[in-house]
């Protein structure tokens, strides 16, 4: 063999390694499309359907909140598990899980029978985005996994502009209950993907150089880590606000369901487009001045949203949000998963789906009793100031572990 063709081999094998992580990052992004298209259908139909069976305001957000609540507090040992036991089992788990409430959604009589269904989809989510979380983190070397997160996310965001849209209609013409039919049947299609087109996990393989050997309270001294968690808890109590109300909020302006599904799909259009750019570029700047930059936008969003009567002005304060959303979150994920190690991945990307989901619990099951006594825009004004405040606490911790650092 000549010596420019052994020169030639290592390059080679660095092409081929990062076409074949390539195409699994796209296998991943497919299984997410479809996953999220199926879930976020619902999001515009959901408070409809229960109201329509005779829930109160408040008691549609404690609807949401314990969908959100199982989410959230399942996520972390979801993603122990999956440490463990390797990803495509917690994968299915989920799925199944996801299908079968959408399935059983339609039959619910009350918003108690509502809640209780809910709650299980909320256990399926909380196995599945985690788990798909750390299995795209696991593909790539931590130098990329800013823009593996932002194709990942992308593929996410689009199903989740265009979910709500085709939740709206679907839900105005053939009916709220069989949006939820379409639903399970898609996330069925995403088990099946997982099944067949996954690659098989080799979880063992990632845990180099003594990485994933610290004891999980080890996390609690990680500065960088506390702070994204704060930011990701005090964004999404914001988000939570705007997926659970704004139906309501909107169809009180007299929008009709078509309109709010645009309303939705313009938030996440945004917040698509600006995901591979900002997720290229969190792999090269500071991703504290992304993320603060970002919450403050999803602050000012919120206070506008309550504000905002019409269509073009609803539509207007949901893309300010979607900005605020791509900017911040983007910087957010890819943060948690390069200050974990490799074998704690799973663990990281449970807590950060535990704070996703707690914080939108959390405004679901509170802000709809602020909303019963002082209306619509003071309850978008105080997820605002909410959400304001904890990018304040972001900074704060971010800025102060950076500067022990150094």
């Amino acid at each position: 063999m000549s010596d420019s063709a052994t020169d030639n081999q290592p390059h080679e094998q660095h092409q081929n390694t990062g076409e074949r992580q390539a195409a699994q990052v796209l296998i991943c992004c497919a299984i997410g499309f479809v996953c999220f298209l199926g879930a976020y259908m619902r999001i515009p139909v959901l408070p409809l359907l229960a109201s329509g069976i005779g829930a109160s305001t408040t008691q549609i957000g404690l609807i949401n909140a314990a969908f959100m609540l199982s989410a959230g507090l399942l996520a972390v040992p979801s993603g122990l598990i999956s440490d463990k036991v390797g990803i495509t089992p917690v994968l299915l788990a989920g799925l199944a899980l996801m299908s079968a409430a959408s399935l059983l959604i339609p039959l619910s009589g009350n918003w108690v029978a509502l809640g209780a269904i809910y709650l299980v989809f909320g256990v399926g989510l909380a196995a599945f985005t985690p788990t798909m979380m750390s299995s795209v983190a696991r593909i790539v070397p931590r130098s990329h996994v800013g823009r593996a997160y932002s194709w990942y996310t992308t593929a996410v965001y689009l199903a989740m502009t265009i979910g709500p849209a085709a939740g709206g209609w679907f839900g105005q013409r053939l009916g709220f209950r069989q949006v939820f039919l379409v639903s399970g049947v898609l996330i069925a299609v995403a088990l099946i993907a997982v099944l067949c087109f996954l690659p098989k996990e080799t979880h063992a393989t990632h845990r180099t150089h003594g990485e994933g050997q610290h004891p999980p309270s080890s996390i609690f001294s990680n500065g960088r880590l506390m702070a994204a968690l704060a930011g990701t808890l005090g964004g999404c109590f914001g988000f939570g606000m705007y997926l659970s109300f704004l139906p309501l909020h909107a169809r009180a302006a007299g929008l009709s369901v078509d309109q709010i599904g645009v309303v939705f799909a313009a938030q996440a259009l945004v917040n698509v487009l600006l995901r591979i750019p900002f997720g290229h570029l969190s792999d090269r700047i500071d991703r504290g001045a992304m993320s603060g930059i970002g919450l403050v936008a999803c602050a000012v969003a919120l206070a506008l949203t309550g504000a905002s009567h019409t269509l073009a002005a609803l539509i207007l304060s949901a893309c300010l949000l979607g900005a605020g959303m791509g900017t911040s979150f983007t910087a957010l994920s890819s943060l948690v998963a390069i200050v974990m190690p490799a074998g704690q991945r799973g663990l990281g990307m449970g807590l950060y789906n535990s704070c996703v989901y707690l914080g939108m619990m959390l405004s679901s099951a509170t802000m709809g009793v602020v909303i019963k006594r002082a209306g619509f825009a003071t309850g978008f004004l105080a997820a605002g100031c909410i959400t304001f405040a904890a990018t304040l606490l972001f900074l704060l911790l971010y800025r102060g572990s950076t500067s022990k650092e150094k």
